[in-house]
């Protein structure tokens, strides 16, 4: 795991070694244990090394094949890498290797299979590999986008790195924020890929891999998880089911446990991370090292449920229990490791940042498992939606009529999103998930920007593109949320949270429950047996006896601070601070911040704690990283 950036083309007026290098200082937190830049005609690629498997100094990166012919700069891991090892060391070309790294590995898997060999890998990654002879640059990110890749082109010119801030600190690309973007933002609480927060600033999108060679550029979509999903044989009883499940997830978690340093778990208490460290404890001969963050409210604390687990499992657990006091010293800290905004980051930087104190360098979690296993509210909201989709037979007029009836009697965010259910033009998940997930509505941006037409939403086109006329649209309805959720929320708000936040304490975490094979086989599943009448009943089902019975039956919480209540008290004047600076910009309304912030205050129904963060978050980032409008 590491942070990686390169230049092709024209470095800029200090050359290409300085560039570069304030690129990977810009995120050395990302890899402490080592770093190093390579120059060649016309490229310069950059590294920071957190060493997780060899952690030689041979296999440090750049990384040079032995004829001088390759280099390649890595983030992530590939857990296969010692059986594509064994099947390059064999035949008429058969390599040797000098280390015992999965870099060296993924190069010569390059060198053998060019861009093919992505499909043979199993892991996380984004990469770049130029080939000297060819002066040819190859980019490719993985199947679900758990390793960010960031690009920057103008002219002949391209820049790319882990983080934002790194291309930023080059001098190269200009600190403007793209105001599509910002719409898209206020709607989602997140920025939706390619586009970035930053005006010209784009990422390699999951499942994609972009070759350049001269002017010439290609850009490719090497995997897509509707059309895996979609040739998973139908008719699958529940037992048949069961039995994929536990299985796929098992070899999922045990693939994740290849490392040469001490490794650990997130440990919520809920179902998701109780069984990535179930299945753990079953894989190891060690104690497995479990952590989690635990309050003083016991309306938010799940530390009983996560301490059934410990002794469930024996493992050693840490609680880490974070008062008011604590998140306020810790919070500017957090805000300043958000590479990208995000209204859920500080989140994960709090258990991160404690289980690397404990000298963990990687963890497991249990991110992933209620987009698979169809774990939120928005799947049993979609299924009911599709019951009633007679409702849409009926004239718009009157439809429209009935929500703001029922919006004017019971004022809220849920009236809010009924209403504009109501109006859509029919009940398919096509439809209703944007609803689902929006966070302000297009007439409430009206009241807060200034700009008078509003930027197409990017997740009504995303999930048209993902189910409108193609195989997405084949998949159970189950399946076609879970594509949702994977392709928006996930990849780009859960997922970019994971790096960032825990990569600033240089950890590495590793999602099981995105392990491709496992995700493939129930995405494609019939929605009879994965439909939630229990909490992802086809998951704890397919675990037999492996989780307590509390843990199974237990009410969801999921993993959220307290944020309402300190907002309200502890964190008033941080967050009255951060909205007047935002409320400054040109982009909103003069006083628009200010009267949200009020009717919060004053808890309005339709402006609950996560829509005015965003905004805190979002006037923090801004003013931080010194972008401007």
């Amino acid at each position: 795991m590491c942070g990686i950036a390169g230049i092709l083309g024209a470095a800029g007026p200090e050359g290409p070694e300085r560039t570069i290098r304030r690129m990977t200082d810009a995120m050395a937190h990302r890899g402490p244990d080592a770093g190093g830049a390579w120059q060649g005609e016309g490229v310069v690629l950059g590294h920071r090394r957190l060493s997780i498997i060899d952690l030689s100094s041979a296999a440090d990166q750049p990384f040079v094949t032995h004829d001088g012919a390759h280099v390649i700069v890595f983030n992530g891991e590939i857990y296969n890498y010692r059986e594509l090892r064994n099947e390059l060391e064999k035949g008429p070309d058969a390599v040797r290797f000098r280390t015992a790294s999965d870099t060296e590995v993924l190069l010569a898997a390059y060198r053998r299979w060019g861009a093919d060999c992505l499909s043979r890998l199993h892991g996380m990654f984004a990469f770049a590999v130029w080939d000297v002879q060819r002066r040819e640059l190859f980019l490719a990110r993985d199947r679900m986008g758990i390793k960010p890749l960031y690009l920057y082109r103008h002219g002949n010119r391209l820049l790319f790195a882990s983080e934002l801030r790194a291309l930023f600190a080059s001098g190269l690309v200009p600190k403007a924020l793209d105001p599509d973007a910002l719409v898209d933002y206020l709607r989602y609480q997140t920025v939706h890929g390619p586009a970035t927060m930053a005006k010209g600033v784009t990422m390699l999108q999951a499942g994609h891999w972009l070759r350049i060679s001269g002017h010439d550029g290609e850009a490719v979509r090497w995997y897509d998880p509707a059309t895996a999903a979609a040739t998973h044989p139908d008719g699958l009883d529940a037992r048949e089911a069961h039995a994929i499940v536990r299985e796929r997830l098992g070899a999922a978690v045990r693939r994740r446990l290849v490392a040469d340093v001490p490794f650990g778990a997130f440990l919520s208490g809920g179902i998701d991370s109780s069984a990535v460290v179930g299945l753990m404890a079953e894989a190891s001969t060690a104690p497995v090292h479990t952590f989690s963050v635990v309050f003083d409210e016991e309306a938010y604390s799940e530390e009983r449920f996560a301490r059934i687990v410990a002794r469930r499992f024996n493992t050693e657990h840490t609680a880490i229990r974070l008062r008011p006091s604590d998140m306020l010293r810790l919070l500017p800290d957090a805000l300043a490791a958000m590479d990208h905004p995000s209204a859920d980051g500080p989140n994960t930087f709090v258990v991160s940042k404690y289980t690397k104190e404990a000298g963990i360098t990687m963890a497991l979690s249990g991110l992933g498992g209620d987009e698979v296993f169809a774990g939120y509210p928005v799947f049993k909201r979609s299924v009911a939606l599709w019951r009633k989709r007679w409702l849409a037979a009926l004239p718009r007029p009157l439809r429209a009529a009935a929500a703001r009836a029922i919006a004017a009697a019971r004022p809220s965010i849920v009236t809010d999103k009924l209403g504009m259910l109501l109006g859509a033009p029919s009940f398919s998940v096509a439809s209703t998930y944007p609803v689902s997930r929006l966070t302000f509505s297009d007439n409430e941006l009206h009241r807060l920007l200034q700009r008078p037409e509003l930027p197409s939403n990017q997740v009504a086109g995303i999930m048209a593109e993902l189910l409108a006329d193609g195989v997405g649209g084949k998949l159970p309805l189950l399946g076609q949320v879970s594509l949702g959720e994977l392709s928006t929320y996930l990849r780009n708000v859960l997922l970019r949270d994971a790096d960032q936040m825990s990569m600033a304490h240089a950890l590495e975490v590793r999602v099981p429950f995105l392990d491709h094979e496992l995700v493939e086989a129930v995405v494609g599943m019939p929605d009879a047996i994965k439909y939630p009448h229990t909490p992802k009943q086809l998951l704890t089902k397919a675990l037999g006896d492996l989780l307590p019975h509390e843990i199974v039956h237990r009410p969801k919480m999921g993993f959220v601070l307290p944020w309402e209540m300190w907002m309200r008290n502890e964190l008033k004047t941080f967050c009255t601070d951060r909205l007047r600076s935002l409320g400054r910009s040109q982009h909103f309304k003069p006083g628009a911040l200010d009267e949200a912030w009020r009717r919060f205050l004053a808890r309005d129904p339709r402006l609950n704690w996560s829509r005015i963060w965003a905004l805190v978050v979002l006037g923090d980032w801004l003013e931080r990283n010194g972008v401007e409008e």
